[in-house]
């Protein structure tokens, strides 16, 4: 039997991906990089009973659905953007809670990135 009183998190660090986002004018003229890091806490009562794939919240699943959402539109701001995202992410099996970071590393030249932080985790 699992214990129960453990806390399950699995994250996505460094996950890249080109899209249309901004409300500056040179924003809008062509897709930026932005980087998404997320912290996706799973149900302890969930936990795999053996080594197979279809017991688990795979990471394969998560980072496409995210890549898909972030190409799909424009999106004028990060807090939109990290909305959708943990939305998006919130409604997957087992997940209990969900922490996401979006930054633009290249919006401006004189700092190094523009972030928002967005979670339900303690």
């Amino acid at each position: 039997m699992y214990e129960t009183n453990l806390k399950r998190c699995f994250q996505l660090y460094g996950i890249e991906v080109t899209c249309s986002i901004g409300i500056h004018q040179f924003e809008r003229e062509k897709p930026q990089r932005i980087l998404i890091d997320l912290d996706v806490h799973l149900d302890p009562k969930n936990e795999p009973s053996s080594d197979k794939i279809s017991e688990a919240l795979d990471y394969d699943t998560v980072r496409s659905a995210v890549l898909k959402l972030c190409r799909s539109k424009h999106f004028d701001l990060q807090e939109t953007l990290a909305r959708e995202i943990y939305d998006l992410v919130s409604q997957m099996p087992s997940v209990i809670g969900v922490s996401i970071r979006t930054c633009k590393p290249d919006v401006y030249s004189d700092i190094r990135e523009a972030a928002y932080i967005l979670s339900n985790c303690k």
